[in-house]
C-alpha cells in the first residue's frame, strides 16, 4: 500500500528553489546524481570488506544510464548499497541528512552563484527538478529482501510503495520537463559524464541505440537498416591521485577538483605527493579560491576523503587534518592501514597521525608558495587568513611557519608580514607593538597609536575575532617580542614621560575631576606630553588571552579598568583648569566617553552621554 508523507518546510522551500528559481548551469543535476551513486557504491564497497553481514555480496561497482529520447525518461542506475524505507523518509524527506536550512541561509540571490552551492551542501538530489517534472527513485538495499519505490513531483508530497527489484542498488528516473528534454540525448550526456565525473572511480555506461544502414547491395539482398543496442563506458574510472603526475596535465587536476569538491571554481592550487619507504600512500590536496560555506561553522564538513588501498573508509573525519587547514579539499590513500580500520581506532592511529603531519608540512609549503605571488596571495587570505591564525595555539609544532604566513595592516602599511614589519623598525624600537579591537578603522584612529607615530614606531591593527585569543599567546617573532601597544610594558619602551612637578601641580585638579568623576571605573589618570587628542586609554588590567578564553567558554569577566592619559598641551585642560569642580567632571566624563567610542564604536550608556552633551551645548549657546 502506497504512503502519502509530506516534505519538511526546509525542503519544501529548497523544492520551490530548484523548480522556480535556479536555472543556471542546470547541467550539473548528472553530475550530482553520479556523485550520489558513487558514493552509494563506495558505501557498499567498504562494508563487503568490515562488514559480516554484507561480505555475502559480490561487490560489482557500475552506474548505468539509460535514456529514452522520444519520451524524455533519463535514468541513472547504480549497483550500490541501496536504502531501506527509512532511509528513504531520511535521505529524500527530511533535512535530517540534507544541509538544507544551511544551504537556504547561505543564498545569495545570485542565480550562478546560488546553483553552484548545491553539491556544496549535500542536497545534490533535489537538483532533479530543475529539469525533472517527476522523480521516481526505485531502492532495493544490499542484504535486504524488500525493496521501495519513491516518487515525487516536487509540488510538497512524496508516495512511497514496495515494489519488486532484483538486484540491490537505486535506479533513478527523471521524467523531464518539455523544454529540459535535450538532456535525454546521447551527446549531452556524454559531455557532462566527461566534463564533470570522468574522474569516478567506477565505471560509468551509457545505454544507447545506434542504427546500422543497410547499404545500397545489402538492401538489394533484402536487409533492412538495423537498430543496435550499445554500451559504451563514458569514464576511465580510475582514482586520479593514483595516477602518476607526469601523465596527469595542469586541466586535469582543475577538472578533477570542480567535480569532487561541487565548485564550479577554479583551485587557487594543489599539491600531489605519493610517498613510498616506511609509510606507504598517496595525497592530493586543494587550496580553493572560495572558502566553503561552512569555514566558521562548528559543524563544518571534513573536505577530506580517506581511503585505503582505493577503498573508501570515510569523509566525515575532521582529524585528518588540523582544524585551521578546515578549508582544504582532498584525498589521503593509505596502503598500510587495515581495511576494517574503525572510527575509534582512526582517532589513534599512528599511521594516521603520520600522514596528518607530514601532510599539513605539505600544504603549509604549498601556501608559502602562494605567497611568492602578492596578488594571489592577497585573494587566498581574504579567503583564509583568519582560519590560517588558529594554528598559532594549535599546532605549535608548525607554529613559526603560520606566523610567516600571516599578513597584517597596521598604521602604517597594508597586507605586510611580519618578515616585512621587522626590517623596517628603527634601531631604537625594541618590540612588535599590535593594538586589538573590532574595527579596524577604529583601531586606526586612536589617540594610543600617536605615542607609537610621534617615534617612527609602526603597530599592527588586529580586528580578527580571533586576534585577542592568539596573539597574546604568540610571544616572539624571530627573537623580537610580540606587545600589546596598550601595555604598560610597552608604553615603559616608548621612554620615560617627564612631567615636572610645576605641571603636575597645575593639573592635580583636572587629575581629581577625572578620578571623581569616573571613580572606580578607571585604573588611574596620569599626565602625558606626547598626545596630540585630548586623552587617551591604556591597556586594561585584565589579561587579553584570557578574557578572550573566558568569552570562548561562555563565561564573562568582569569588565577590566582602564588608565586614563591626559595630554597637558591640549587647549581642552588649560581652559578646563578655570571651570568649577562640578562642571569639570561633567567634561572628564564626555571625554572619557568619546574616548571609547573611539577605541570601540560604542558605550554603556549612550543615553548619559547624550544628555550631558545636550547640556553642555545648551550652556554654550546662553
Amino acid at each position: 500500500m502506497a504512503k502519502k508523507m509530506a516534505f519538511q518546510t526546509e525542503i519544501k522551500q529548497l523544492l520551490d528553489l530548484m523548480i522556480h528559481s535556479l536555472y543556471s548551469n542546470k547541467e550539473i543535476f548528472l553530475r550530482e546524481l553520479v556523485s550520489n551513486a558513487s558514493d552509494a557504491l563506495d558505501k557498499l564497497n567498504y562494508l563487503t570488506i568490515s562488514d559480516d553481514g554484507f561480505k555475502h555480496i559480490a561487490f560489482e561497482p557500475r552506474i548505468d544510464i539509460h535514456f529514452d529520447e522520444k519520451k524524455g525518461v533519463l535514468k541513472i542506475v547504480d549497483s550500490g548499497i541501496g536504502m531501506s524505507e527509512q532511509e528513504l523518509i531520511d535521505n529524500l524527506g527530511t533535512i535530517a541528512k540534507s544541509g538544507t536550512k544551511s544551504f537556504l541561509n547561505a543564498l545569495s540571490g545570485d542565480k550562478k552563484k546560488d546553483s553552484a552551492l548545491i553539491g556544496q551542501f549535500g542536497v545534490g538530489f533535489y537538483s532533479a527538478f530543475m529539469v525533472a517534472q517527476k522523480v521516481v527513485v526505485t531502492t532495493k538495499k544490499a542484504a535486504q529482501e524488500q525493496a521501495f519505490s519513491w516518487v515525487s513531483d516536487g509540488s510538497g508530497e512524496y508516495e512511497i510503495t514496495e515494489c519488486k527489484k532484483d538486484t540491490h542498488g537505486t535506479e533513478i528516473a527523471l521524467y523531464l520537463k518539455d523544454d529540459e528534454k535535450h538532456f535525454a540525448s546521447r551527446w549531452e550526456i556524454e559531455s557532462i559524464i566527461k566534463k564533470y565525473s570522468d574522474h569516478i572511480g567506477f565505471p560509468i555506461f551509457l545505454h544507447y541505440e545506434e542504427t546500422k544502414y543497410a547499404t545500397e547491395e545489402e538492401k538489394k539482398e533484402g536487409k533492412n537498416d538495423e537498430v543496435l543496442q550499445k554500451c559504451e563506458q563514458l569514464n576511465t574510472a580510475k582514482a586520479l591521485w593514483k595516477i602518476p603526475k607526469n601523465e596527469l596535465k595542469e586541466q586535469d587536476y582543475k577538472e578533477f577538483y570542480k567535480g569532487f569538491a561541487h565548485d564550479n571554481s577554479e583551485p587557487l592550487s594543489y599539491v600531489h605527493t605519493k610517498v613510498e619507504g616506511n609509510l606507504e600512500y598517496t595525497t592530493l590536496f586543494f587550496i580553493p579560491s572560495v572558502a566553503p560555506f561552512d569555514l566558521y561553522r562548528v559543524d563544518y564538513r571534513s573536505g577530506v576523503k580517506l581511503y585505503v588501498k582505493r577503498v573508501f573508509i570515510t569523509d566525515d573525519d575532521k582529524e585528518l587534518l588540523p582544524q585551521y587547514l578546515r578549508f582544504v579539499r582532498g584525498v589521503i590513500d593509505s596502503e598500510d592501514l587495515p581495511l576494517n580500520v574503525s572510527r575509534e581506532i582512526l582517532q589513534q592511529n599512528k599511521i594516521l597521525a603520520n600522514i596528518k603531519s607530514a601532510s599539513t608540512k605539505k600544504i603549509l609549503s604549498e601556501i608559502e608558495k602562494l605567497s611568492k605571488d602578492s596578488k594571489k596571495y592577497k585573494g587566498f587570505y581574504e579567503q583564509f587568513g583568519r582560519v590560517l591564525k588558529e594554528g598559532l595555539y594549535s599546532d605549535y609544532e608548525n607554529k613559526e611557519k603560520i606566523l610567516e604566513l600571516l599578513r597584517f595592516d597596521s598604521s602604517k602599511a597594508e597586507n605586510l608580514s611580519l618578515k616585512d614589519y621587522k626590517q623596517a623598525m628603527p634601531k631604537e624600537q625594541k618590540s612588535i607593538y599590535y593594538i586589538i579591537g573590532e574595527n579596524k578603522d577604529l583601531l586606526k584612529a586612536s589617540p594610543l597609536l600617536e605615542k607609537y607615530t610621534k617615534l617612527g614606531f609602526d603597530v599592527l591593527l588586529l580586528s580578527d575575532e580571533v586576534d585577542g585569543f592568539v596573539m597574546p599567546s604568540v610571544g616572539e617573532y624571530d627573537k623580537t617580542p610580540l606587545k600589546d601597544a596598550t601595555s604598560k610594558e610597552a608604553l615603559q619602551e616608548l621612554g620615560e614621560e617627564k612631567i615636572d612637578e610645576e605641571t603636575s601641580k597645575k593639573f592635580a585638579p583636572i587629575v581629581q575631576a577625572f578620578k571623581d568623576a569616573l571613580g572606580e571605573e578607571i585604573a588611574s589618570v596620569e599626565l602625558s606630553a606626547s598626545l596630540s587628542s585630548p586623552i587617551a586609554l591604556l591597556g586594561e588590567e585584565q589579561n587579553a588571552m584570557m578574557v578572550n578564553l573566558m568569552r570562548q567558554m561562555g563565561q564573562e569577566l568582569p569588565k577590566g579598568k582602564k588608565s586614563v592619559q591626559i595630554n597637558v598641551n591640549h587647549s581642552i585642560f588649560s581652559k578646563l583648569i578655570k571651570v568649577d569642580s562640578s562642571k569639570a567632571q561633567e567634561v572628564a566624563h564626555l571625554l572619557y566617553d568619546s574616548a571609547r567610542l573611539l577605541e570601540s564604536g560604542s558605550l554603556d550608556s549612550a543615553k548619559d552621554f547624550s544628555q550631558r552633551l545636550y547640556a553642555l551645548i545648551d550652556e554654550s549657546l546662553k
